[in-house]
């Protein structure tokens, strides 16, 4: 509705006193809101062209496209592959589903995913064509409605990245080893969900993802399958309910990337299981916003990382990965009289530990003293297990994000794939 008129407030609500808001209501929504209301609307604007998708929309040289694309808001403000018709058609051989089936309506922009718009964003990411299962799967998951996809846009800065798991993680040989989120196919898999949540989800930095400080490119990551069997530990996907031998992709969001902790294993005596999680813990307070993470109760995600010299500590101690997240989940506190401090300086209303509570979005033994200590998340149902990493280094590293959910979807492979791929 090219010709709606729009009163748009001046600013951020939530940062301005309550004077301010009655001041820019009365002097500046209002008046835009009587004028759209009673001025004519005059001619209507001519309704664009739409191409169809098999259609070319731009030839030129390899710099003309890309500034044609550039100016059009269809890159992550870095040179792309030009995504042509021959290129596209390829992708479009790696998968059984139409090129036009709808994949999943992705908010904010509500277009429609397809295969065809699905693999030209892969291309421009400089994609192979054999990850299109991957990356429809992967658009399956965020399509989901409780990965809260439209909810990308906070100013926390959300970062999206995928885990994969199954037979698919050698076949295309993504990485799991040291230094995997940038390694082999990993970084073009994550700047293809980047451009699709551009392209097609409509969120573009400054104007739908509002992050203060910008964004780094969505990652890869694939977990250490090995390692999990060798040590008795099952795999991601095992754990939520996939065969062995099926292939998944989760997709979920963090709003950090660093801050490792290292339990220095390559010391005479090897640390103690219990050593090793309660700097877990330590690592997992630190990278969690405690208040957003207390008043979103379950809307929470948490990967904590282990690389399989750690897990390997902690296995053969007898912990198994629910162990793990029920440690971390009990021994990672705070007092109350601090998660009050923090929740009155997030909400500037006065919430308390004992509002959240009795409002039902935290268990009602959270409900203690000042100065007694509280876990940070709601339920060890929220922490996730994840081994990957330097197979030679002792890390842990806990990813944190709230507002989405993890969602795990199966990479289902085309009849013939063993010859395509």
């Amino acid at each position: 509705m090219p010709d709606l008129p729009v009163a748009e407030y001046p600013g951020a609500v939530q940062l301005h006193t309550e004077a301010t808001v009655k001041e820019h209501l009365e002097k500046a929504v209002l008046n835009r809101v009587i004028q759209g209301l009673t001025r004519p609307a005059g001619s209507p604007t001519a309704t664009r062209a739409v191409n169809k998708p098999e259609e070319i929309v731009f030839s030129g040289t390899f710099e003309e496209v890309n500034s044609f694309f550039l100016q059009k808001g269809w890159t992550d403000q870095l040179p792309v592959a030009p995504p042509t018709v021959e290129k596209v058609k390829e992708f479009l051989k790696h998968t059984d589903r139409s090129p036009d089936d709808e994949i999943a309506v992705l908010p904010v922009a509500d277009l429609r995913a397809t295969p065809r718009n699905i693999a030209a964003n892969a291309v421009m990411a400089g994609c192979r064509p054999e990850f299109m299962p991957l990356l429809i799967a992967a658009v399956e998951a965020i399509g989901v409605p409780d990965f809260q996809l439209v909810n990308l846009g906070s100013t926390e800065c959300e970062t999206p990245w995928l885990l994969v798991n199954g037979p698919i993680v050698k076949e295309l040989g993504i990485e799991y080893g040291v230094g995997a989120r940038s390694r082999g196919p990993n970084p073009a898999l994550g700047r293809a969900l980047g451009l699709i949540l551009n392209n097609i989800a409509g969120f573009r930095p400054g104007e739908t993802l509002m992050g203060s400080w910008g964004y780094y490119l969505p990652f890869v990551l694939a977990e250490d399958e090995d390692t999990c069997n060798e040590i008795g530990w099952e795999p991601y996907h095992v754990e939520h309910g996939f065969g062995r031998g099926t292939s998944t992709v989760t997709a979920r969001t963090t709003v950090y990337w660093g801050g490792p902790a290292t339990p220095t294993l390559k010391t005479p005596v090897s640390p103690s299981a219990k050593s090793v999680l309660r700097l877990a813990c330590k690592n997992l307070q630190r990278n969690t916003i405690t208040e957003a993470s207390l008043i979103f109760g379950e809307r929470n995600m948490v990967a904590a990382l282990m690389t399989p010299p750690t897990a390997r500590i902690v296995a053969k101690a007898g912990y198994s990965k629910r162990d793990v997240a029920e440690f971390l989940w009990q021994n990672t506190r705070i007092a109350v009289s601090d998660a009050n401090n923090c929740l009155q300086a997030f909400t500037g209303a006065g919430v308390t530990v004992h509002d959240l509570v009795e409002g039902g979005g935290l268990p009602k033994w959270f409900d203690v003293g000042p100065e007694e200590t509280i876990p940070m998340f709601a339920s060890a149902d929220l922490i996730d297990v994840v081994v990957c990493g330097d197979a030679h280094r002792d890390k842990l590293m806990s990813l944190w994000c709230n507002y989405q959910r993890p969602v795990t979807k199966e990479i289902r492979l085309p009849v013939g794939w063993d010859k395509a791929s």
